[in-house]
């Protein structure tokens, strides 16, 4: 992913959103585009028109933090856009070298006993480890269970993002899809401010904008968040709807990974639904213990 290009179209996107009157200022006459002009915002920002619409352009390398802050102040940045703005400026500083595509490595990240079992240790709803390009690598049994159709021979290795917009059970498990949709885009486009030099991840977005439109419209639209905590509700294909809180943590020994962990409701009808899916994921994996040992 060029950074030029990708600071160019995520400052203009952030300009596009904002109208005169909400920064502040008179609406004017007729405008070919949406949103405040360049040289608005290098008023808002107190900078010269010249010098924001070279950073515009997608020159942020050697950017001052304080002009950063400027120009998020004036276009109303919230925090996640915030970092992405600095994550792209903290890329612009970087070698070229450093911003062409990491190579792979053979070395693949491997789950640590210990994290196991902690995971294995939540025994009341689904935990999971993932990364910034939504890949699954580790759960306990209930999450493993929960997340049954990601794990289909079609989705290897188990990313969420690929199951959310090519896989069609996917608008069934997900009741509220366009939501979950966003959400995963928007992780995706944080994931890739931070990480601009990742090839597993400029393979996984090449490929998703080539096969769904909706993947390719969202990329478009530059949306970055930060995705901690909040409720969801899903359909799955063994117990029905459930309604679920979730926590994700960063992991401190695990720059990058996040843990998220799961809860229903205490009494509610999704925490006997998560209880059924227990006894199913437990009773699953004794009959795959028993076709193994044959």
């Amino acid at each position: 992913m060029d950074n030029r290009t990708e600071v160019r179209e995520f400052l203009v996107s952030r300009r596009a959103k904002i109208s005169p009157e909400q920064a502040g200022l008179p609406a004017g006459g007729t405008r070919r585009v949406p949103g405040l002009r360049r040289s608005e915002v290098a008023l808002l920002a107190g900078v010269s028109i010249e010098y924001y619409s070279k950073l515009e352009r997608g020159n942020l390398a050697g950017v001052s933090p304080s002009v950063l802050n400027a120009i998020a102040r004036a276009l109303r940045l919230d925090d996640a856009e915030r970092a992405h703005l600095v994550d792209l400026a903290r890329a612009a500083d970087g070698s070229s070298a450093l911003m062409r595509p990491r190579r792979r490595t053979p070395k693949q990240w491997t789950v640590r006993p210990s994290l196991q079992w902690a995971l294995d240790a939540v025994t009341a709803g689904p935990a999971f480890v993932r990364n910034g390009r939504m890949d699954l690598l580790a759960t306990n049994q209930l999450a493993r269970a929960f997340y049954d159709e990601v794990y289909a021979p079609s989705h290897q290795p188990p990313n969420l993002a690929r199951y959310t917009f090519l896989d069609d059970r996917a608008r069934r498990f997900y009741p509220e899809w366009d939501l979950v949709a966003d959400i995963s885009v928007a992780i995706l486009r944080t994931e890739a401010g931070r990480d601009p030099h990742d090839k597993d991840l400029h393979d996984l977005v090449g490929e998703l904008c080539t096969r769904s439109d909706e993947f390719r419209r969202r990329w478009g639209a530059h949306d970055v968040r930060h995705h901690g905590s909040g409720a969801k509700t899903y359909h799955h294909h063994i117990v029905g709807d459930l309604t679920l809180a979730y926590e994700g943590l960063e992991m401190a020994a695990e720059p990058g990974l996040t843990l998220t962990v799961y809860t229903a409701e205490p009494g509610s009808p999704s925490e006997d639904a998560l209880r059924l899916l227990a006894s199913w994921a437990a009773s699953r994996e004794t009959d795959i213990k028993a076709d193994t040992a044959r």
